[in-house]
This record gives structure tokens, sequence and C-alpha cells, in this order.
């Protein structure tokens, strides 16, 4: 008997997902525990295995669809079952293409030969000769209406206005010569003149054949993750009052104390960058100012204030923009961070990220490492109400007792919803990140 299998609870909250590409077709022989199709559910990609062997009979949810949890994705038989009849008139697209079929057949045998006055009288018509290529010619539609009453043609008439326009006076000189069975001259240009047209008359140049620009272009269907991030992004940017403050941090001493523990990351395996001290610089301003690390109820009107820190971090991937969380950061220390974000990190680019990984943030960090330019306005990740854009350290002159000095200086972009956020509350949060960056003996505490 034919299995139906649904698309089932993928994870608290999940009431729907779209199919992102079938791993399978109709008529194919499936084991159990054999990936089908990919589902996205709130960002995250997940594949769903077959719980039957079978053969493939019916996918009815096609890719890009969206569908409800419950809903029937495909139809798996026994095996030698045979498929159940294919819908949405196929089978009427079947029986078109064999009348199609036959139609081609019989126009293709032979008939019998007619009589000679049958085939000249129905034959087709012999095609025109192409029309001879005529000279383009500057004139007014005076101009133009005079030559046709004169019956003079107009290509023939040398113009002698600017830019080689013909005249009225150019088209009854014509004229008067037909009518006298004098040839048309062609006006003998001055000495000067002629000079001139070597110096400013170019030769024409043959016309470029022109692009069909319809073939250049290619068209992408918004669907899978890239759907979730347009969704998002055009709800954060609806809802939540954005303002944007930048400020300048010197992070040389950063630097150094990241280089020298370096080794002791290496040794432990663990890939140490800069983000992990960011990490932990933002929870140290978070506590100063906890309206940051809260959630917008829309529909009760509250503020949520969180008492723990679940950090996410905007990841670039193939198929666009995740935010792994890293949950209770405040509990990691520093090469745990880092070990934590690149085990995320790595998921998320592979793919196999779990949905509870990418869900929960309390407040996200975004970061365009080496190529993060001098400022951005990141966007909030709604229901939260800040987030911190993070740009590339670059050698900088820096005036330091009144003297110029070289150091290594980065800036912070920190988004805020300003109808929860006062701008002097978030211009005090970004100055207590930049003091902890700045002194990072400070973190030291946390580490």
């Amino acid at each position: 008997m034919a299995f139906e299998f649904k698309l089932p609870d993928i994870g608290e909250g999940i009431h729907e997902g779209e199919i992102v590409r079938w791993l399978v077709k109709e008529g194919d022989r499936v084991e159990e525990d054999q990936p089908l199709v990919e589902v996205m559910t709130d960002k995250a990609t997940v594949e769903l295995p077959s719980p039957v062997a079978g053969t493939v009979l019916e996918i009815k949810a096609k890719e890009g669809e969206v569908v409800k949890v419950g809903s029937v994705l495909v139809v798996i038989g026994e095996a030698g079952e045979a498929a159940v009849p294919k819908r949405d008139g196929r089978e009427r697209e079947a029986a078109v293409a064999a009348a199609t079929a036959a139609t081609a057949a019989s126009t293709a045998a032979p008939t019998p030969e007619k009589p000679e006055r049958e085939r000249t009288v129905g034959a087709a018509p012999a095609p025109a000769p192409p029309p001879s290529k005529r000279k383009r010619v500057l004139a007014t539609p005076a101009t133009r209406r005079l030559a046709r009453e004169l019956g003079v043609d107009i290509t023939q008439v040398e113009g002698t206005g600017p830019g080689g326009r013909v005249t009225d006076e150019d088209v009854r000189r014509f004229a008067e010569r037909l009518k006298a069975g004098v040839a048309a001259p062609t006006p003998t240009p001055e000495p000067e003149e002629k000079e001139k047209e070597k110096v400013e008359a170019p030769r024409p140049r043959p016309r470029p054949v022109p692009l069909r620009y319809e073939e250049l272009e290619e068209r992408v269907p918004i669907r899978g993750i890239r759907k979730r991030i347009s969704d998002h992004m055009r709800h954060a940017k609806a809802t939540a009052a954005h303002f944007t403050y930048v400020d300048e941090v010197d992070v040389t001493e950063l630097v150094k104390l990241r280089a020298e523990l370096l080794p002791l990351a290496e040794e432990q395996g663990v890939k140490l960058t800069y983000l992990p001290f960011i990490v932990k610089a933002t929870i140290g301003a978070l506590k100063k100012h906890p309206g940051l690390n809260a959630h917008v109820d829309y529909e009760k009107e509250e503020i949520i204030v969180k008492r723990y820190y679940h950090i996410g971090i905007a990841t670039a991937t193939d198929r666009g923009l995740i935010v792994p969380v890293v949950k209770d950061a405040d509990r990691l220390s520093v090469l745990e961070l880092a070990a934590e974000i690149q085990r995320l990190a790595q998921k998320a680019r592979d793919g196999t990220i779990e949905p509870d990984e990418i869900r929960g943030s309390t407040f996200t960090i975004t970061s365009l490492g080496p190529i993060g330019g001098l400022l951005a306005t990141p966007v909030i990740n709604t229901p939260e109400v800040a987030i911190l854009g993070v740009h590339e350290i670059k050698k900088r002159p820096v005036v330091i007792d009144n003297e110029i000095a070289i150091r290594d200086v980065m800036n912070l972009s920190c988004s805020f919803d300003h109808r929860v956020i006062d701008g002097h509350v978030g211009a005090a949060f970004v100055k207590d990140v930049k003091a902890l960056l700045e002194d990072p003996k400070k973190l030291l505490v946390h580490m």
C-alpha cells in the first residue's frame, strides 16, 4: 500500500517549510533513510530522509513551494507498484504530445501529385526581391514633400545645407536640371572645403550588430535562504526605527594580546581571531546597558530584557547570510568562544547547521573581516533592538600626547531601534565596548 510522507515537525515553533530541492524524481527507487528533499525552515536547510523503502510514485510539492507541517510531500509505493496517474493536466500534456507526433507523421507522409494547374494556382507566391539599400538623407518634412510634388528622388540630391542637409533650393535646382535633361552634377567644393572634408568628415564606421539584451540576462528565483533573508530584512526595516552610531577604536594593545595568545590557541587546535575578544567586550557593555540585550514583543508592545547572553554571529555563506548563535557566551572563555564560533561557522557554510543553533539570539554581531571598509549601517536582527558592525583593522596615524603615531585602528558601526533605545544610550554603549577593546587587560577578568 502506498505511503504518504508528510512534512514533519522539524523543530519547536516550525509551522511550515520551503521546498528548496528534490533529491529524487518520480519513478526512482529509494532506500530507507535515503535523503529525499531539502527543506528550508527559519534560515536552516535540512535534508529529510525517507522513512520507508520503495518507489517514488508521486511528488506533491514543487521546488520553491511553501508547505505546512503535516502536508503530503511525496507518495512512496511498495516495490513493483505502479505509479499513480499524473496530476495537474499531465495526462492532457501527454495526449497533446502524442497528437502532435501523429500530425507530424501524417504531414511527413507522401501525397499524390496534383495536376499542374492546381500546383500552380495553389503555390505560394515567389518572395519579393529585397529592397535596395537607400542612402540616408537629411531633410525636413517640408523639403521631402516638395521633392515628391516635383517628382524628385530625394536620395539623388546632394545637400548643401549644414551637415549635408538637403534644402528646398537643392530640390528645385535638381528638378530644373531634370526638366532640361541634364544629369545632376555633383557639387564641386572649393579647395578649402575639400581640405575641411579631409579633416572633419571621418569615414563612416559600420554599425555594430544590435545586441539581444534578453539573451544576456539571467533570472534567478528568490527562494530558500535568500527568500528568508529578503522577508526578514523587509520586516526589520519596516518595523525598527534604525539609527546608526559610528566610533573609532585604537586596538593596538588588542593586536599585541592576540599575538601573545596565538601559540596557546594553536596548541589546542583553535583558530583565534579578534571576534572572541569583541564578543567579550560586547557582553561587558551589555551588562552595563541591559536594555540593549532585549527583544520587542510587537503584539503586546513590551520590551523583554534578557538576563542571559546568546550572541548571534552573522556568517556569510554561499547560500546567503546566516546567523548562528553562541549560547551562554558570557560563560565561555576566549578560546572556548573561538572554538564555538569556528564550529558554528563551518556548519553554516556546509549547510548542516541545526535549527536550534540559529535560534534565540539576544544580540547580534556582524563582521566583514578584511573587507570591512570604514563604516556601515547594519540592519537590526529583529526582534532584537541593536546590532554591532565590526570593520577592518588598519594602520592609521593617530594623535597621542600631541604627537602623531601609527596605530592599529578599526571602526565600530552600531545600529539601534530608536523606538526603545535613545541616542545617548546607544553612544554610551559603543563607548564602553571601545574602552574594553582599547584596554584589553580589563577583558582578562572575563577570559
